[in-house]
């Protein structure tokens, strides 16, 4: 079990991973050991995480989540399997950690009415400068 809060924990069943070869440097052992990790997390279909908690990671998620609602994180940052896979499972329950924050909603607020006359004031001068800057008039 991966726990996420008090209340949130992932059962590890519902975590897949793939192990492949990394790419970058590290000689002939890049072309040998499967050291980078590929975890794939059903969001979609979850039974450990609520419904809201589901939407705001797929929103979180992006371009790492596919049309199925698949959460798909890649780790190759370490040479040893096990490694990469603990960075792959910390970044998920980080991800889903964030998706457990629920965005304050925004007040609308009115302009006051000085900002508002400040605005007009500020509009009329910046028209009286530009019609000064016509073509001068002399005397003739």
């Amino acid at each position: 079990m991966l726990t996420i809060s008090r209340n949130i924990a992932i059962d590890e069943n519902e975590l897949t991973f793939k192990f492949i070869r990394a790419s970058g440097p590290g000689g002939q052992n890049v072309n040998k050991v499967a050291s980078a990790v590929q975890l794939r997390f059903d969001v979609a279909h979850s039974p450990s995480l609520p419904g809201p908690v589901k939407n705001r990671l797929i929103k979180l998620a992006g371009r790492r989540i596919s049309e199925e609602g698949v959460l798909v994180i890649e780790a190759k940052r370490f040479r040893e399997q096990g490694k990469n896979r603990q960075d792959a499972i910390d970044r998920l329950v980080a991800l889903v950690a964030r998706a457990l924050v629920v965005p304050r909603a925004r007040k609308k607020t009115a302009p006051t009415k000085a900002s508002k006359r400040r605005t007009v004031d500020e509009k009329v001068y910046r028209g009286r400068v530009k019609q000064r800057r016509g073509r001068v008039r002399g005397e003739e």
